[in-house]
């Protein structure tokens, strides 16, 4: 009994190795969580082109849009643990758990958060027609005018509506939330005039401030962006603590072997930190924010701490 065991789990372990060795030996398919046109879309396609040069392998971007995110999640937690299935994570992953009484997988347990690769910077934008040139008097107009300027969101639960959430309890004013099906269509209608504020990651917002079409008044961070130098933080502009940085990374389903994980997280890290890949985030407003497996873990249990606090308090919650 005892041979036939020590038997099998060397042979397992040949096995496993061998598959690293070899891995990978068809092409990937990355599953980005929601629709094309928003940021985990372009951070999905800039990195899955880079991996797949490196892999030798094509990296194949499929869109599984729905559900806050939960649908693609879900389609990657059932499919085969042998990393050819992998999901572009975000904070989504983080929160999904403390947003959905129902998830179809346990959102703790379900992957592994294999690497991060990059992070964007959120603002607030408005409208050209919006009453404010900046933080300040965006405030005051809010104090003055409860619940009458509209804030737009990617949906409820998303990272637009969490950070307006952080801002209204810190800036102590009340905007009138509607959430779309997606950052695309709340910010063609910031364009438009129909909502007057949103919170967006600066990707989503950056070429029509350039163009003039919407003003960016803040920044949620510590220090300001060299993409939008002249905007000020909004510790600068009178809010504090509202700093919220947007992260991606690649996770592969729980029970991947470690040494394809290894494989996965060394090529991610490397690529973070490409100085190319790196001046191709600029363009788009984001920075390189490599992390190993155990650095992306313990962030994802950091971003689910920080936000169950924050969900609870403003009584966020999915059916």
């Amino acid at each position: 009994m005892f041979k036939f065991a020590a038997i099998l789990a060397t042979v397992l372990g040949v096995s496993t190795g061998a598959c690293a060795q070899t891995y990978p030996h068809k092409p990937i398919t990355l599953v980005v969580p929601f629709a094309a046109g928003g940021t985990v879309n372009l951070m999905g396609r800039l990195v899955a082109q880079r991996m797949g040069d490196v892999l030798g392998q094509p990296v194949v971007v499929d869109n599984r849009a729905g559900a806050g995110g939960t649908i693609g999640a879900g389609y990657v937690a059932k499919a085969p643990a042998d990393g050819y299935t992998l999901l572009l994570g975000s904070m989504g992953q983080a929160v999904q758990p403390l947003l959905y009484k129902r998830l179809p997988f346990d959102g703790t347990k379900a992957f592994v958060n294999v690497a991060t690769f990059a992070a964007v910077p959120n603002v607030l934008a408005v409208s050209r027609q919006a009453p404010a040139r900046n933080v300040a008097e965006l405030v005051s107009y809010a104090k003055a005018n409860p619940g009458k300027l509209n804030m737009g969101s990617a949906g409820i639960g998303s990272i637009n509506h969490l950070l307006g959430a952080i801002f209204m309890d810190r800036a102590h004013v009340a905007f009138t939330h509607i959430p779309y099906k997606g950052a695309s269509s709340a910010t063609t209608d910031l364009q438009a005039g129909q909502i007057q504020v949103m919170f967006a990651n600066l990707p989503n917002v950056l070429a029509y401030a350039q163009a003039g079409s919407v003003r960016i008044l803040g920044i949620a961070a510590d220090k300001r962006s060299p993409v939008i130098p002249d905007v000020p933080t909004f510790t600068e502009s009178g809010v504090n603590d509202v700093v919220v940085r947007s992260w991606y990374s690649i996770m592969a389903p729980a029970g991947t072997p470690p040494e394809v994980v290894k494989k996965l997280q060394d090529t991610v890290v490397g690529i973070a930190n490409e100085k190319t890949f790196a001046a191709h985030l600029a363009d788009q407003g984001a920075y390189p924010f490599p992390g190993s497996t155990a650095e992306a873990t313990a962030l994802m249990d950091r971003e689910t701490q920080r936000w169950a606090g924050i969900i609870r308090n403003a009584n966020i919650q999915m059916d």
